[in-house]
Formats: structure tokens, C-alpha cells, sequence
């Protein structure tokens, strides 16, 4: 039997550790993510800062992506395996031109408890408009992208207003509140957290939440599905454990949500644009895994899907069951 000298026991010992150690940090599976910087993304931020990534070996790579256009691009040319918050149409359209390239694991429902999508109206002008109908004549802004843009306008004809009636521009959502206080702007089509603080500057007010569900869906308690977390086809394919150790860690972030809203609320601070004075009344989404959505909700999503074909986002016809994946 070899005796090892006792002065080098301890040199043996740490450099064991260290191998332990760089195994470990070889361990971590590293996964391209989009992150869309809006309460909207709340899941990401929870799952990443509170270590539930970290505790199933999963290490994200975030990229910044103003929007669904972007989100989708990146994830059409291989650049991010995960669109932290997709916006559904986008996904919807870029799956039927590249089918199966946006896999919807968790949907965020919008409606009039769970307020995301909003038109607010700047402050000079909220005596004379009351509802969208008193839009008729004005300078609005959209949350970019098209099926921001033809949701918007979409929501509008529903109360009798038609092109023409109106002018309307795609922002930036960084840019919103800062348009708002500019006057650049008479009004807009625009999310949260942008709406709160809008509200909390008085530069603006809200004329409306919940839009989506009422005037699409037909109801304020509808659940408008709008946005949601999506893997690529090819993420789930070449990296099925993965792709199910991030679904999980996404199911932890939304059990903690539901079950702690008022400190979950805290990780949208210096994650999101939000001032850390408005984090307790930023509006929470109603976050659920596909896997979870009942019978209605997902006729709730199937009807949304089929208004982005009447608007022409969606350019065709789908069974958005085909766009969903359980795990």
C-alpha cells in the first residue's frame, strides 16, 4: 500500500474540490432566452433570482427583445431556445410559416382582474375622453408589432371606429411614458408596467383595461391569452431533459406566485421598468402551464387565435392545440 505523506493530503484534498467544483459548474446547462422587460415576463425573473434555474442545473443566457417581431426573429434563426414572453399571434405566425418553431408551454391570461393591455389617455385630454368611442379624431400610440398594432385596431372598430377615424403609430415601450408626458401623443394602446407609472406621474389615465377579453372574447373575465412562454421545436428535440427542467422551474416561479403575489410582485423591480414605490400596485397576469388550461380555456385561446386570422396577423387557420407542449 502507497503511504502519501501528510503535507501533500491537503494538497490532494483541494485539488479533488476544485474538480468537484468545475464539475459542478460544467453541470449548469446553458439555454438562449428572449426576455420581453414587462411585468408580462414576472415567471423568468422569479424562476432566475429566487434559484429555481440554479437548483435544476439550468444556467440562462438572456437576451434583451423589445417585443414579439424580435422574439420571433431570434427564434426562427436559432438565436434563443426560449421566448420568455411571447406575444401569442406572433408565435401563431410564426408557426405556420415555420411550423412548430414556437411551442407555447404557459400562457399568461389579460383581462379586467388580471390587467395588462390597456388605452390610456393623456391627462390634458381625460375630461373630454370617457371611452374608446371618444378616440375618434385623435393621435395614438401601439405597443410594437403587428399583432399589437391590429389588436389595437381591431379593439377600436369594435366600437364603431374604422381607419381614417384615427391615426396610430407603433412605440417602443420604453418610449410610452415618456410620449405620454411629451404629448408626442393624445393616446394609446399600451401595457404594463407603462400604465401605472403613466397613472402614478399623472401624465395619463386609463380609459379602459381588460380590452382584449371584453371586446374580442366577449366578456371582462374572459381569459385573454395574449402572451406566454415559448420553446423552439428544436430546443425540445435536441434537449428534451432541459427543455422539461426549465418547464419546471417556470411551474415553481407560477406555484410561488399564486400562492405569494404580494412579494412576488417584488422581482419586477430593476427587472422591469418598474419604480420601486409602484411595485405592490403593477396589475399580476393569471399565469398558467399549458398543461393546467381546462376545456374553456383553451376555447378562450382557440377564439383569440381565430380573431388574429380575421385581422390578418394569423394567416391561417389553426388548431392551437398543435402550438401547445405539456410538461
Amino acid at each position: 500500500m502507497t503511504c502519501i505523506p501528510a503535507a501533500f493530503r491537503g494538497l490532494i484534498a483541494t485539488a479533488a474540490g476544485a474538480v468537484l467544483c468545475a464539475t459542478a459548474a460544467l453541470a449548469q446547462d446553458k439555454v438562449k432566452v428572449g426576455v420581453f422587460p414587462i411585468s408580462s415576463s414576472l415567471p423568468f425573473f422569479l424562476a432566475r433570482d429566487r434559484g429555481y434555474f440554479k437548483d435544476l442545473d439550468i444556467e440562462p443566457e438572456i437576451t434583451i427583445l423589445m417585443g414579439g417581431p424580435p422574439n420571433v426573429a431570434a427564434m426562427m434563426t436559432n438565436q434563443i431556445e426560449v421566448s420568455a414572453v411571447l406575444v401569442t399571434l406572433e408565435g401563431l405566425n410564426a408557426d405556420v410559416k415555420k411550423p412548430g418553431v414556437a411551442m407555447f408551454v404557459a400562457m399568461h391570461s389579460q383581462n379586467a382582474a388580471y390587467k395588462m393591455e390597456q388605452f390610456v389617455v393623456r391627462s390634458g385630454l381625460a375630461e373630454k375622453v370617457k371611452s374608446l368611442a371618444d378616440l375618434k379624431g385623435l393621435k395614438l400610440m401601439s405597443a410594437p408589432g403587428p399583432a399589437n398594432l391590429n389588436t389595437a385596431k381591431g379593439i377600436l372598430a369594435k366600437v364603431g371606429l374604422k381607419d381614417g377615424d384615427y391615426t396610430i403609430d407603433q412605440l417602443d415601450m420604453g418610449q410610452h411614458v415618456n410620449a405620454m408626458k411629451a404629448g408626442t401623443f393624445d393616446a394609446g394602446y399600451t401595457l404594463e408596467p407603462s400604465a401605472t407609472i403613466m397613472r402614478d406621474l399623472g401624465v395619463a389615465t386609463t380609459i379602459e383595461a381588460g380590452v382584449i377579453a371584453k371586446y374580442i372574447l366577449g366578456s371582462p373575465d374572459a381569459d385573454a391569452y395574449a402572451a406566454g412562454c415559448a420553446f423552439t421545436s428544436a430546443f425540445i428535440a435536441k434537449r428534451p431533459d432541459v427543455a422539461a427542467r426549465f418547464a419546471q422551474a417556470w411551474t415553481k416561479a407560477i406555484d410561488y406566485i399564486r400562492a405569494n403575489p404580494a412579494d412576488a410582485r417584488k422581482y419586477l423591480t430593476k427587472n422591469t421598468l418598474t419604480p420601486d414605490n409602484l411595485v405592490d400596485t403593477v396589475p399580476m397576469l393569471g399565469y398558467i402551464m399549458t398543461k393546467d388550461m381546462s376545456d374553456k380555456q383553451l376555447g378562450y385561446l382557440q377564439a383569440f387565435a381565430d380573431f388574429g386570422h380575421d385581422i390578418g396577423v394569423v394567416p391561417e387557420k389553426i388548431d392551437v392545440k398543435q402550438n401547445l407542449k405539456s410538461f
